[in-house]
């Protein structure tokens, strides 16, 4: 597929780098795509930057049909710019695609013209220390139509934020709060896909989280309210007696990029990894008898973010005396390293930007 490049006329002004937050910036350029029954994805470009005209009954904003994906763009000390696994992103947009029935992506060609639309763009690549340049990839349903059904048409479009730190405390402990209460997602759903109605589920239990104090909710299955799913923006780790554990992946949580690297690395470190189930009741005991060592939760914007306080009915769990346990920082640091090209990759991981 050919790919049509417009290059703007009307740069806009760079930000203070020092002064970056996190998903309120866009750079000039866009990518966009659509689809159709008869020519399938086609008309691929870059353009300028721009609103998408929607008719009113378009049917994502109606049946939220819609999914997306969220990757960084890394600068270098040699000035060069590199990406972290895309292609387990484009790999798991398509996952998502197939779960609420959008046509799949070829995705060597959409990771082509990522590549291409940063490198155009490239000068809004942040330098200040612990920014990046995030990627936000999704797709649309765009039918002009009311009636529950698959849409036709599709607009797939990238955009890209120049961002600092996710949560205001940075790579400094967060306060989670557990509910029994409310529930994301369930086992045979969409919990595994990047779809706005599993974020939109969220939000409720994270503004009550909020309200009493805490960054963000952990959630537990929907059946049994008893076992630890993940976060809202995050998967969830925990260092017990030794061993890295982690919720398995059944469907109803998202399969993280950053959850499977830090297992990877785990692994790779010859540390005991578990993933298995592990239930609210378990992680308040090993708090008990003082083998809970460590909570962190992992994900593309945050990286690594270690958990100081966990409440869960009337208590409130203080973990690794409210500061950052050694594992966190360990993986914190390993990542990071790799993602901005000041260690080795011995996994494959990082893919270079190739200049325009």
């Amino acid at each position: 597929m050919d790919l049509k490049i417009t290059k703007t006329r009307m740069p806009k002004d760079l930000p203070d780098n020092s002064k970056l937050g996190f998903g309120e910036l866009f750079t000039d350029h866009m990518f966009n795509m659509d689809y159709g029954p008869d020519k399938g994805w086609h008309d691929a470009r870059i353009e300028p930057y721009a609103p998408i005209m929607m008719d009113p009954a378009t049917m994502v904003l109606h049946y939220g049909q819609a999914i997306f994906e969220g990757l960084k763009a890394y600068p270098t000390a040699s000035e060069t710019i590199q990406l972290f696994r895309p292609d387990r992103n484009m790999a798991r947009l398509n996952r998502s695609a197939q779960l609420v029935c959008i046509p799949e992506i070829d995705e060597a060609f959409v990771l082509c013209a990522l590549k291409k639309l940063i490198s155009i763009d490239k000068r809004w690549v942040p330098r200040a220390p612990e920014t990046s340049l995030y990627v936000r990839p999704t797709i649309v349903a765009m039918d002009p139509y009311l009636g529950v059904r698959p849409s036709n048409t599709y607009r797939l479009f990238i955009i890209l934020s120049p961002v600092g730190a996710y949560y205001p405390e940075g790579f400094n402990p967060v306060k989670i709060w557990v509910t029994d209460k409310y529930v994301r997602t369930v086992r045979g759903g969409v919990g595994e896909a990047k779809t706005p109605a599993n974020y939109a589920a969220s939000l409720y239990g994270a503004e009550v989280a909020k309200k009493a104090g805490y960054t963000q909710v952990l959630w537990l299955d929907a059946i049994e309210h008893r076992y630890i799913e993940e976060v809202g923006t995050m998967n969830i780790m925990f260092v017990i007696n030794g061993e890295l554990t982690t919720p398995p992946l059944g469907g109803s949580i998202l399969a993280g990029i950053t959850r499977d690297s830090v297992l990877a690395l785990a692994r790779h470190w010859n540390f005991p990894v578990a993933e298995r189930p592990i239930t609210i009741e378990e992680v308040v005991a090993a708090h008990g008898d003082g083998s809970l060592q460590e909570i962190f939760g992992s994900g593309t914007a945050a990286v690594i973010s270690p958990v100081s306080h966990l409440a869960w009915q009337d208590q409130v769990l203080t973990v690794e005396d409210g500061g950052i346990g050694p594992m966190a920082r360990r993986f914190y640091k390993a990542i990071t390293d790799i993602q901005y090209g000041q260690a080795e990759d011995p996994f494959g991981w990082i893919v270079p930007v190739d200049e325009a």
